[in-house]
């Protein structure tokens, strides 16, 4: 059994044409000596040549894979990997990180915190260009994430409380705040478990410290998330735009929840 093993924790992992990429965060639990009561491996209609790769890392690691027979989204990839999950808790990951040497010691108090407390999500990553604005030092080096219902707290990433990045949740999610919505793109799946999350009082912790997980360290494959040209360029009149547009989303998000919650 390896150094640090976490019983009633399967590790989830959604995956789509990125097999090498998976291999990579595969190999970096067993470098650090991580293993779980079950590893779940949620493919979205990958390509056959990577299928067949990831078929062929069971002989070397071991995985449950369950598979799509097309491609239907980051939604429907999710939804049919938690429903597969059997432990207690779910430790949700995509293909493309990787755990650091921190990962471990910290996760252990991670559920720590769930088995003795009401969490609903634990999280290990945030990116640095989009820190989460509101936090609270709480213990074990973890911040509770502070949802601010008021239109003076205009920052856009205040609804990110939920995030597709590493965490720890209880399986029993879906129960508590509904399924992925499917069918659509990946950012608008995300952003309406964000509303769901916050809708339902979902309470969140954030790793304060350096984050325990690497995103895209060896940088061994293309990302297959595409976004529009207009979020990515450096124009000056487009990131006006996009500023404008962001405040209005951030106005018109919170007067809906209000409403709502």
């Amino acid at each position: 059994m390896a150094k640090h093993h976490f019983d009633r924790v399967t590790l989830l992992i959604t995956h789509y044409n990125r097999s090498r990429s998976l291999e990579h965060l595969l190999k970096r639990c067993i470098e650090e000596e991580l293993s779980f009561e079950e590893v779940v491996i949620s493919d979205d209609g990958s390509k056959p040549e990577h299928l067949e790769y990831v078929k062929g890392l069971k002989e070397t690691y071991s995985f449950r894979l369950v598979t799509t027979p097309q491609n239907k989204g980051l939604g429907n990839n999710i939804n049919k990997g938690q429903d597969a999950v059997t432990t207690p808790y779910t430790l949700y990951v995509q293909e493309d990180f990787e755990p650091t040497a921190d990962f471990a010691p910290n996760f252990v108090n991670a559920v720590k915190l769930m088995d003795t407390e009401s969490w609903d999500l634990i999280r290990f990553y945030t990116f640095p260009w989009a820190p989460f604005p509101y936090l609270r030092n709480y213990k074990y080096g973890y911040a509770e994430m502070l949802y601010k219902p008021d239109l003076w707290h205009l920052n856009h990433l205040k609804f990110r409380l939920y995030s597709d990045h590493p965490h720890l949740r209880r399986t029993n999610f879906f129960d508590k705040f509904g399924r992925y919505l499917e069918g659509q793109r990946g950012d608008p799946t995300e952003y309406n478990m964000c509303m769901q999350f916050i809708l339902k009082g979902g309470k969140a912790l954030m790793f304060q410290g350096p984050d325990l997980f690497l995103h895209e360290a060896g940088g061994i494959e293309p990302n297959t998330m595409v976004r529009s040209k207009w979020k990515l360029s450096n124009s000056a009149l487009i990131r006006l735009m996009r500023f404008m547009y962001l405040k209005g989303k951030v106005i018109n998000s919170t007067i809906k929840l209000n409403k709502l919650k």
